[in-house]
């Protein structure tokens, strides 16, 4: 009888190391996948769990601005959104990753955006396409835009997109680009740019 309380005994603390052992394992496994996540994975992952649910974030720029958005879509550097300010006028815009200094997230938030995506959703076109793409479609299509830039605004057409810069014809707001009107031209690098607003 002692021999069967013993044996039950060891049965018992073997399964609870066991036990311990796998939970262990899962908490190291959890480490690890929070270890690889990108801001872009956590934003993603935000957008999706969000659905077609209406929400916005804020997002503090490298300058100190802190604007609110709608997330579209994302790219491999970029995100397009819809800003959200004051105005009842809504301006889509594209926000280089790099120019995010914070994203302010409230409690739901930051656990949806930890939540784990069933399969990988990096592998799309749009994943694979930098900030460079985006602004030679603008180019492609003569769009004016503003670019807020870490020095200030400018206004213009963007001529020319090279691997990590642009040229822009600055000129006035509500114009077309034509040469006469034309007060001068820049070359932006991209790691200067904060915001592009179309």
């Amino acid at each position: 009888m002692r021999w069967n309380n013993l044996f039950d005994d060891l049965e018992g603390q073997l399964e609870h190391e066991l036990g311990a052992e796998e939970v262990d394992l899962r908490g190291e496994e959890e480490r690890l996948r929070l270890g690889r996540l990108s801001m872009r994975d956590r934003l993603q992952s935000l957008h999706e769990a969000c659905g077609a649910r209406e929400y916005s974030l804020r997002i503090a720029l490298r300058d100190g601005a802190i604007i609110r958005l709608r997330p579209l879509g994302f790219g491999k550097d970029w995100m397009s959104a819809d800003l959200l300010d004051e105005t009842t006028r809504r301006a889509q815009v594209i926000v280089p990753l790099e120019s995010v200094a914070s994203i302010i997230l409230d409690r739901d938030q930051v656990a949806a955006s930890l939540a784990a995506r069933p399969g990988d959703g990096s592998r799309g076109l749009s994943a694979r396409l930098g900030i460079a793409f985006v602004l030679r479609d603008l180019c492609r299509r003569r769009s004016p835009v503003d670019l807020m830039l870490v020095g200030g605004t400018l206004h213009g057409t963007i001529d020319r997109v090279g691997r990590e810069h642009c040229d822009v014809a600055v000129h006035e707001p509500g114009t077309s680009r034509r040469e006469s009107g034309v007060t001068q031209y820049r070359v932006v690098p991209f790691g200067q740019l904060l915001l592009v607003r179309m």
